[in-house]
């Protein structure tokens, strides 16, 4: 750092320290275990890719551009000043370091050792993918947002700095914002195929889920059911997930993953969706794209309101639907438990472009005119300019 010195960081990091172990409550905190466990997915992110190793070698220049993202609230104010100021050398490696020791890297967590703050472990959070910052400081770093999807987020790149993989090509493919959970998984001791090639889908919003009741695109099962299969076979939490419809099973002892499922469940319900900006759509027009959804577009069929899907429409099971019936890419959709896809609910779109699994809709008029051409409904171009504004309220 430039005139920010290491060891004031390092006085800051041990009252920190003190602060966050004393102030833990007894039971498990699902706000907490969003931010801040790892579930022991070091087994996958220390032990099996050594990131440790080539994290120890990036800059916070790198890992911002890369989107990573860095909590202010867990910097003393000094070196906010100092970063506003441009006097923390981003392109130095020890200042990530520092800020792994400072636990101020939203969803990567590090721990630093010994007198040459050696980077012993790594391991990463529900918040890697599923929060973002204010860019109140600096792009990259502010105010966390959970729930927010990382849309900067690169984690094929991040892999792929793994010196333990010796082929990086799928990773490379995926490029920011986006995941393939359908790849492989990962069952404590090394990787098991489940398809190829890769086929990465964009990462959802964590928010606005409360009465959704399925969160994957393909409707395998409610929510709990995404986070454990996640947290077992994609983070590489020490735990246990069966699923016999995609021929998955894992167990490990102690499980670390299941327990923490419920708290985590009730912290996600509580994270709202965003509303849109003032000013970030026409009024008056909006109005009337409400009709044309409600109406000529005939959206609200499947986006029922208030939750603005219809996956909850039948009595036990998800309602689905299969992809030739919207035009959807049939792929993603044959590597899901299901082989079909829930309508998407609608919630704050204005804040995650781009649309779709895939990401093949740029923009809200790119979805509207995918459905006028499928369906087909014969829209006019000013029907779809006012449904567009709609689609910004929501």
């Amino acid at each position: 750092m430039k005139q920010f010195t290491i060891s004031a960081v390092a006085a800051y990091v041990l009252a920190m320290s003190f602060a966050i172990a004393t102030a833990q409550p007894g039971g498990f905190d699902g706000k907490q275990i969003f931010r801040f466990d790892t579930f022991g997915d070091e087994q996958l992110w220390t032990d099996t890719l050594q990131m440790q190793k080539a994290i120890a070698q990036v800059s916070p220049a790198t890992a911002l551009s890369v989107g990573l993202k860095v909590d202010s609230d867990a910097l003393p104010p000094a070196l906010i000043d100092a970063i506003k100021a441009g006097k923390v050398d981003l392109n130095d490696p020890q200042v990530t370091i520092q800020l792994l020791k400072l636990n101020a890297v939203v969803g990567v967590i590090g721990k630093v050792v010994g007198a040459k703050n050696n980077l012993a472990t790594v391991g990463v959070t529900c918040a890697l993918c599923h929060s973002t910052v204010d860019n109140s400081v600096a792009p990259g770093i502010g105010k966390r947002l959970d729930g927010w999807p990382n849309l900067t987020l690169n984690v094929g790149a991040i892999v792929a700095l793994s010196p333990a993989l010796t082929d990086k090509s799928p990773y490379n493919t995926w490029g920011p914002g986006k995941y393939d959970a359908r790849f492989h998984a990962f069952n404590g001791i090394g990787f098991i195929p489940l398809h190829s090639p890769s086929a990465p889908s964009v990462i959802p919003p964590a928010y606005g889920l409360q009465g959704v009741g399925f969160e994957t695109f393909t409707g395998d099962g409610p929510i709990s059911y995404w986070n454990s299969y996640v947290g077992v076979g994609q983070m590489g939490g020490h735990g246990s997930f069966s699923d016999p419809r995609i021929g998955l099973n894992i167990t490990q002892t102690p499980d670390l993953v299941t327990p923490k499922l419920p708290a985590l469940l009730q912290y996600q319900l509580s994270l709202r969706a965003p509303a849109a900006p003032a000013g970030s759509f026409n009024r008056a027009a909006a109005r009337r794209g409400e009709q044309v959804f409600n109406g000529a577009g005939r959206c609200a069929s499947c986006h029922i309101p208030p939750t603005y899907t219809d996956v909850l429409s039948g009595p036990t099971v998800p309602f689905l639907h299969a992809p030739a019936e919207t035009g959807a890419d049939p792929v993603y959709a044959s590597h899901s438990a299901t082989g079909m896809y829930r309508t998407t609910p609608l919630r704050a779109l204005w804040q995650h472009a781009p649309y779709f699994h895939d990401g093949s809709a740029k923009t809200l008029l790119d979805v509207v005119n995918h459905y006028d051409a499928v369906l087909p409904l014969g829209l006019t171009e000013r029907q779809k300019a006012d449904l567009v504004e709609f689609l910004k309220t929501l």
